[in-house]
């Protein structure tokens, strides 16, 4: 830290977090995202500058700051969870703020859930469409978007050009992006297929950044549309572009119960899927 220091006094270990965590509680961003604040010296702790976001602070006792504002953290009993759902529509970012101004995820919910500064789970690029999950609930949206998870999910994908058997051996197997990533192998299924397009189902399981329009780049498809419609036990049904709703408790339980482990045997709930 570039100037004071958090104590670790036996006595308030109970309340103490580590200081990313603190900042997804109070409902900032997430938890990975609070890395990157972190790193980039826009948090300070009791006056000081700190790049490490695993230290540990007292939200009660330690003043905590970022970008110039104060953050409250809330305890357990003040602090309210909530779990949306929302179908991402295209040409908006997901991202709760933007210096282009462009329309944001957070900009489609009511006033009160954006005081309440939920944030989206992972990321749907700018012409995408589809399931995004925003919460205050940093914890979940941690473990939701940890690698070692693993948790699927489903695109329906509309393409241009030649899906070929041979280019569907390599996604299925597992390709190498020309930037040099290795990505897993990704189930995809045809549902329907013209001279001129194709449309399939893939399910990913990494968190590679735009993972599929790079994987149809690399083999000569162009991406015509691409909506998310599962992510690991939701599923988007009927809900419209624009639209959201709150998650069902039996959603939330499903969710951290996905979230918590590396198998997920459990079958997904809303079997209409969009």
């Amino acid at each position: 830290m570039e100037g004071g220091s958090v104590p670790e006094a036996a006595g308030q270990m109970s309340r103490e977090m580590r200081l990313n965590k603190a900042l997804a509680r109070a409902g900032i961003c997430s938890r990975r995202r609070a890395d990157e604040l972190v790193f980039s010296g826009r948090v300070k702790v009791n006056d000081g500058v700190v790049r490490e976001p695993g230290i540990r602070v007292d939200p009660e006792k330690d003043s905590i700051i970022v970008d110039g504002r104060p953050v409250k953290i809330e305890t357990e009993q003040e602090r309210e969870l909530v779990h949306v759902m929302l179908n991402k529509p295209v040409q908006v970012v997901t991202t709760t703020s933007d210096p282009g101004g462009r329309a944001k995820v957070t900009d489609l919910l009511p006033d009160r859930l954006r005081r309440m500064r939920l944030f989206p789970v992972g990321r749907l690029d700018y012409f995408s469409q589809g399931l995004l999950i925003l919460t205050n609930d940093g914890d979940l949206a941690h473990s939701l978007t940890h690698p070692s998870r693993k948790i699927p999910k489903i695109y329906r994908v509309k393409m241009r050009g030649d899906l070929s058997k041979k280019k569907l051996q390599i996604m299925r197997r597992g390709m190498v992006l020309s930037e040099g990533e290795k990505l897993a192998p990704v189930e995809v299924k045809i549902l329907q297929q013209t001279r001129d397009s194709v449309l399939a189902e893939m399910t990913l399981v990494q968190g590679i950044n735009r993972q599929i329009r790079r994987m149809c780049r690399d083999l000569g498809l162009v991406v015509l549309s691409l909506v998310r419609i599962r992510q690991g036990p939701l599923a988007l049904g009927d809900l419209k572009p624009g639209e959201w709703r709150y998650l069902e408790p039996g959603e939330v339980s499903q969710l951290r119960k996905w979230s918590s482990r590396t198998n997920h045997p459990q079958p997904l709930l809303n079997q209409g899927g969009g």
